[in-house]
Order: C-alpha cells, then sequence, then structure tokens
C-alpha cells in the first residue's frame, strides 16, 4: 500500500506544470537573437527554453532579408559567425543548387563577396536554407521550442522584489526562471515587466545628436521624390484632396521628436526562373487607385524599380525597398509597436495587401510604362519558399519598435566615436540607416518623404549597459534585440549579425549572474569579457574599412584648423558616405552626381588672429569625381574660384588638397558648388595653416 501511495505520489509530481516549466534562462522570442541565446546558455551547461509567438525561427534572418547587412564582418564573431559558417557548409552541398550552378551564382554581396571561402562563411543565402540552420543549432544543442505561444501581456510577467520570477501565455502555460531575456522585435516581455521604454524618435535635444529627430529637407538615399510630384486627385488642385499614401499632417518642426516610426515591409524572396515562379497574385481588397502616386512618379521619369532586386543563389533575389514610392509602406505602423495582438495583425495584414497589391500592379497595370511591365511579368514568388504561407515571407520588417531606456542609452556619438562607449560585449559597424517615417505635402504643394536617413560609421563598441533595464526596474532581464538606443543609434545596431553577437553576449552575463548570484547590472564586466572573448567575440578593432581606408580621421589629430561636414548643419540635397577615399570625422558629403547648380556646401572659419593662411580641401578622391569643382574663398580682397579636379590624389595626409595661400582678417569662407560640374561633387573638410 505504501508503495502505490509513493507511486501515486510520484506521478503527481510529475504532472505539475510549473517542475517541467523551470529554467535557468527563459528566452522570449524565436529571433534570430533568440535562437544564439539559447545556443550560449546550453554551451555554458545551464537549461533553458524558447517560448515564442513564432512558428518559424530566426525572425528576418529566415524571413526574407538573405542580403545581409553585414557592415565590416571582420567584427561578426561568436555564434553570429558560426551561423554564415553553417550557411556556407549548407551551400558546399551539390543538392542546394536545385535551380543553378554554383559557378553561375556570382560572388556579390553587400559590401562584401557573398561567399568567402578563406573564412568558409556565406553572407548571401535563401530563406529556407537559413531557417535550416536555425533548427539545427536547436536540434544540436537540443533545446526546447514552445512555438506559437503569446505573452499576456496584461497580467503575463510575476515580479518579486525587483526580479521576473514567471511568465505566462495566453495559453495559461507558465514559465519559471532564474533569468530571462527579450528576444523579440517588439519588446513585449520588457514593456509587460514595467521597464521604461521609447516608441519614435527623439529631438535632437534629447540626447545632442545631429541627426535624430523629425528631418523634413534631408534626402540622404534613393527614396524620395526627384522631381516635383503633385500629390492632388486632381492635379493643381488642392480641394480635390490628396491621393492614397500621403498624409495630410504637417510633417512637424525640423529637429523635434515625434512618436513616428520608421516604415515597415515584408522582404520579398522573388524570381523569374519560370520552373519556380509563381505569377503575382491579386490579393483580396486590392485597389489600384492605391497606387496613383506610383504611376506620377513614372511620369516623372523615375525607372529604378529594379534597383534593389538582389541577388541570392537559385536565381531568386531578396528585393528591398527603392524609390520614393516602393514595398515601404510609409505611415501605416504608427500603431504596431504598443498595439495589441489584434491591431499588429490588422497591420501586417495591411501591409501585405498593400505590398502584394504593388506587385500585381506593376505586373499588370496599363499604367505602368510598358518595359517595367513587361519586365515585372517575368518575375514571382518562388514555389520553394515559404510554402506553408503561401511563398509570402512569414516575418514583416519591423524595423524598430519599443527601445528600452536602460543602464546605458546607446547614441549616435558611440557610433562616430564621439565618446567612449564603456563595458562593450559586441561591435556593430553598418550605416546609421532608417528608413522614410511620413510622406506630406511640402509648403511647395509637392509630395515629399521624410525620415530616410543614412550616416556612415567606423565600426563601434556596443555596451553592455544598454542591454539591461535601470537596476530599480528589473534585476533579471536582458535585452539583445530592443536595446537601449537612440532612433538614430538603433538605425545602425539593428542589423541580424549584431542582433546575434547581443543574443550570445546576454546569455553569458545571465549565465554569469546565476552563477554568482547577483543581479544583471551587477555582474562582473572583467569576467564577462573574458568569457566573451573565449567564446570568439569581437569586442575592439582597429583593421581597416570598407574601400581599404582606416576609420574616418578625427580632426583633433590634424594640424591647423580644420572645419568638417560633421560641424555643418544639415544640407538639403547632400548625402553623407563613407564608401570610397579617405575622409575626415564620420563621413564625407557628396551630389550624387544631380541637381547641378543647385547645391553648395560654405565652411565658414572663424580665425584666432588675421594674417595669410595656406587652405586645404579634403574631397575623397575617386575616378567617378568631378574635374572642374569651383571653390571659391572669401578673402581681404575680392572672392577668388579656383577649380579642383576631385579625380586627383590628395596631396597632403592622403587627406588634403592645396587651394593656395590667402589673406583673412577675422574669417575665411570657403564654398564649394556643384554647378556645371561633370561628375560626382564631394564636400568633407577644409583646412587652414598660418603662415604669416
Amino acid at each position: 500500500m505504501l508503495l502505490k501511495m509513493i507511486a501515486s505520489l510520484s506521478l503527481c509530481l510529475i504532472a505539475i506544470p510549473t517542475l517541467a516549466n523551470d529554467y535557468d534562462v527563459v528566452v522570449y522570442g524565436g529571433t534570430s537573437a533568440g535562437v544564439t541565446a539559447a545556443v550560449q546558455v546550453k554551451k555554458l551547461r545551464k537549461s533553458v527554453v524558447i517560448v515564442c509567438p513564432d512558428t518559424h525561427l530566426g525572425g528576418l534572418s529566415s524571413g526574407g532579408l538573405g542580403w545581409t547587412d553585414t557592415g565590416n564582418k571582420a567584427v561578426i564573431g561568436g555564434l553570429s559567425r558560426e551561423f554564415y559558417h553553417r550557411v556556407w557548409k549548407k551551400y558546399q552541398d551539390n543538392d542546394a543548387w536545385k535551380w543553378q550552378k554554383r559557378e553561375e551564382y556570382g560572388n556579390k554581396g553587400q559590401g562584401t563577396a557573398a561567399i568567402d571561402g578563406t573564412q568558409r562563411t556565406m553572407w548571401i543565402f535563401e530563406p529556407h536554407i537559413a531557417e535550416a540552420v536555425f533548427e539545427d543549432f536547436i536540434k544540436d544543442y537540443d533545446i526546447p521550442v514552445l512555438r506559437d505561444e503569446w505573452l499576456d501581456r496584461e497580467s503575463g510577467v510575476t515580479l518579486k522584489e525587483g526580479r521576473i520570477t514567471s511568465i505566462k501565455m495566453l495559453s495559461g502555460k507558465t514559465f519559471r526562471g532564474k533569468m530571462f531575456i527579450d528576444a523579440t522585435y517588439e519588446g513585449d516581455l520588457l514593456a509587460t515587466a514595467n521597464v521604461d521604454y521609447h516608441v519614435g524618435r527623439e529631438s535632437t535635444e534629447t540626447y545632442g545628436e545631429k541627426w535624430n529627430g523629425i528631418q523634413t529637407g534631408v534626402l540622404h538615399h534613393g527614396h524620395w521624390f526627384k522631381k516635383p510630384v503633385d500629390p492632388y486627385v486632381v492635379k493643381g488642385d488642392p480641394s480635390s484632396g490628396l491621393l492614397p499614401r500621403i498624409s495630410a499632417e504637417d510633417p512637424g518642426v525640423k529637429g523635434a521628436g515625434d512618436h513616428r516610426v520608421q516604415a515597415y515591409c515584408f522582404r520579398m524572396c522573388l524570381t523569374n526562373h519560370p520552373a519556380n515562379r509563381i505569377p503575382f497574385p491579386k490579393p483580396d481588397g486590392y485597389d489600384e487607385k492605391q497606387y496613383e502616386l506610383l504611376v506620377r512618379v513614372f511620369e516623372s521619369g523615375w525607372r529604378e524599380t529594379f534597383r534593389k532586386f538582389d541577388p541570392i543563389p537559385n536565381k531568386k533575389t531578396d528585393t528591398n525597398n527603392h524609390g520614393p514610392f516602393s514595398t515601404d509602406n510609409i505611415g501605416y505602423n504608427y500603431d504596431y509597436p504598443d498595439g495589441s495582438y489584434e491591431r499588429r495583425k490588422e497591420i501586417i495584414a495591411e501591409h501585405e495587401t498593400y505590398q502584394k497589391g504593388l506587385m500585381y500592379f506593376l505586373a499588370n497595370d496599363p499604367r505602368v510604362p510598358e518595359e517595367v511591365r513587361k519586365e515585372m511579368s517575368t518575375w514571382g514568388l518562388p514555389k520553394d519558399e515559404f510554402q506553408d504561407n503561401g511563398n509570402w515571407p512569414h516575418q514583416i520588417y519591423v524595423r524598430e519598435a519599443r527601445r528600452m531606456i536602460g543602464k546605458y542609452v546607446m547614441t549616435e556619438q558611440d557610433c562616430l566615436h564621439q565618446r567612449t562607449t564603456p563595458e562593450p560585449v559586441g561591435m556593430g559597424s553598418y550605416t546609421m540607416d532608417s528608413h522614410n517615417v511620413q510622406r506630406y505635402v511640402k509648403p511647395d504643394g509637392f509630395v515629399q518623404n521624410e525620415g530616410d536617413i543614412g550616416v556612415g560609421t567606423p565600426p563601434y563598441q556596443i555596451s553592455y549597459g544598454s542591454l539591461v533595464p535601470k537596476e530599480e526596474q528589473c534585476e533579471n532581464l536582458l535585452v539583445p534585440v530592443c536595446i537601449s538606443s537612440s532612433h538614430i543609434a538603433f538605425g545602425s545596431i539593428r542589423m541580424e549579425p549584431v542582433f546575434m553577437i547581443l543574443g550570445q553576449s546576454a546569455a553569458t552575463a545571465a549565465s554569469q549572474a546565476i552563477d554568482n548570484n547577483v543581479s544583471v547590472q551587477d555582474v562582473s564586466y572583467e569576467t564577462l569579457r573574458k568569457q566573451l572573448e573565449k567564446d570568439g567575440q569581437v569586442l575592439e578593432y582597429d583593421g581597416p574599412v570598407r574601400g581599404g581606408h582606416r576609420n574616418g580621421v578625427s580632426k583633433k589629430s590634424l594640424k591647423g584648423i580644420v572645419i568638417d561636414t560633421d560641424d555643418l548643419e544639415q544640407l538639403e540635397g547632400w548625402k553623407p558616405s563613407t564608401s570610397v577615399g579617405a575622409f575626415v570625422g564620420s563621413s564625407y558629403l557628396h551630389d550624387d552626381n544631380e541637381r547641378k547648380g543647385n547645391l553648395q556646401v560654405q565652411f565658414k572659419v572663424d580665425l584666432p588672429k588675421p594674417g595669410r593662411y595656406e587652405v586645404r580641401l579634403s574631397y575623397a578622391a575617386s575616378s567617378n569625381r568631378a574635374s572642374n569643382v569651383p571653390v571659391t574663398i572669401r578673402e581681404t580682397g575680392n572672392p577668388v574660384t579656383v577649380t579642383v579636379n576631385q579625380k586627383k590624389p590628395a596631396e597632403h595626409d592622403e587627406l588634403f588638397t592645396t587651394l593656395g595661400t590667402f589673406d583673412f582678417e577675422e574669417q575665411a569662407v570657403i564654398t564649394i558648388s556643384n554647378k556645371g560640374t561633370n561628375g560626382h561633387v564631394i564636400a568633407d573638410a577644409v583646412q587652414l595653416i598660418f603662415k604669416e
């Protein structure tokens, strides 16, 4: 009888769900960061579970973003690099090349070769290959994954004395843990735990940044209306109302903060291989009037439709937004970050209808230019991708949602090396990149987009403090995706390789917090760093940047008086870059070889004393530069204009070329113009050296 009672008691204990759901670390979210975090926990011999609303692991990395935003791949280490190594291994199998021979593919990637045979990594890939790699991680490390489990955002987080003790799903399942990691794109766990966060753009004053806030008049990439386009239903008649997809709201004051977030889209995987192609379907709810503005863009002469059909293996693409009216659904996602699950589903469905409708429109509507329509008709959805979702990506591109306000806030000053970043646990290197945030009507009556920013960065460090909340708010939560960062700094950090890096680092910190019975804020950084370096994380970098040059040169290291474009107010029409040539500061500006005669950059240099100064100009020389750039120097006498050949290599320090020696009193004014120029015009910096 006693034995039967013991046996019965044992069965009861086994049936208690909370015992089966106790873990050292609970990871909420099946993104790439969530997977690497869970793998690292297991590597450090702790128990872990991934609980996620996702059914497919990997987030955007397996959801269509195969044209990896690598930045400088030398700073991608640890499990993040292992992911790209495992992708490379998949493509060593001849069976992986079903629709294309390996030698036919080529080797084009984003700023780097697609396949690095020496490093045995591959940076460009198909969605199903990426998903297979993530599933292999889970299988190899025997990690339990509970899918289609949604956090109860009303009462699903139990807190006791500043620590999360358990999280509950809408299904009723509860998971207890010593440490928790929020690896979602939305930051639902951190928000439900009442951790501070921000949605939208901070003002330029909030953190003393240049590129945050509303950016009216700043036109960096090709995602703006380059020629005047009428926004009204009846051209020239405001009383007729606006065309769809244009906001009637005032865009706001330049530099001010707002609630808006950068546009979302789906990163479509497309193919033009007939044996694997499904023609673009006409979606339910299709309305051709939604694309009337695109017709007017075509009427203006725009023909860049296929500019971002980036090639991935097997005759497929990762197709991204490009141009003033494209796959980015500008202005339709503002409710998403804080929205209920139901509201988010509505937003996702609207985005899907918009984007599917756009592709159907481009391939079928007679108002689309014939050459565009004919070419688009050869494209479609691949039969062998996203097979359980109508061949459509299962993950919308949440470029930005909530961002934690934690122990340390990453800002553009960290990305641009304008301050020392404490306690680094990983590195980023991609351009500070924000897609458009709104589409509005300018005072001149024409339509324009706003919010598209691209400012080059050297490789920079990411602080451990940006992964953890303030200690008084929560002691056992780490956040490797919705990290503590300003809007514009997050524009660089938000890349999939970086999320995997930070997922691993967060997991390492969680494990050490358990080992030492301390809060995540009190983890010994020296011990953490030692383990991260042991596991291959890159925490420092002093090698060459893209293009073979060093990081932008600090003006403090240069003699004389140096004024850089970083010191100037934002300049409409000029675009920042770091891709070619040596330069001063964070980047140089270029005119994109457009708007000739309409753009200029003026450097005003206050002088410590009157006298004769040698004037030098930095312009990041290259073969596509103009050879006849007019530079006007206003000195004591009449202005002098010097013609500069910007194809010619620099004369001094691989940066500067002498324009001449001039007499000045209190101020020197040097103006660069693109009037009548025959190539790209560059503005970077001026240097004045006192002679007598």
